[in-house]
């Protein structure tokens, strides 16, 4: 029986982790497609994705903590941290799987922003990531 989304997503972000980009290919089907639409960008193949990844700039080894993930069968979302030690993003990722392999990725990388003055009395403010 093949994986479930969930568990494939998992492994996905432990493979990302260990900074082997090829490794990452484990879980990618053969006609794996990144977008980011964001920059209105696409790669196309494991091979590619682990090239970009690899070339990268960083400026120590990259760390993935997962703060959420919800999947369906076939589909599933995650909302991760992610540092090199002294970059840190946050990705959403929306992943389609099929039969334990990653057919599709679509990502967004939102950049923080100051909270703007006018609701400073409505609002609260947050830690990157809440309990």
């Amino acid at each position: 029986m093949a994986e479930s989304a969930a568990e494939t997503i998992r492994e996905f972000w432990r493979l990302m982790g260990t900074n082997d980009f090829d490794s990452v290919a484990a879980v990618l089907a053969h006609d794996f497609v990144l977008e980011w639409p964001m920059s209105r960008e696409r790669i196309r193949g494991a091979a590619r994705f682990a090239q970009m990844n690899r070339e990268y700039p960083a400026h120590g080894r990259w760390r993935f903590e997962i703060v959420r993930l919800v999947a369906t069968d076939r589909d599933a979302v995650s909302d991760v941290l992610v540092t090199d030690g002294v970059v840190s993003a946050r990705v959403i990722s929306f992943f389609t799987v099929e039969r334990g392999k990653i057919t599709k990725l679509v990502e967004f990388w939102p950049e923080s922003y100051p909270a703007p003055e006018n609701r400073a009395h409505l609002v609260e403010a947050m830690r990157e990531v809440d309990d």
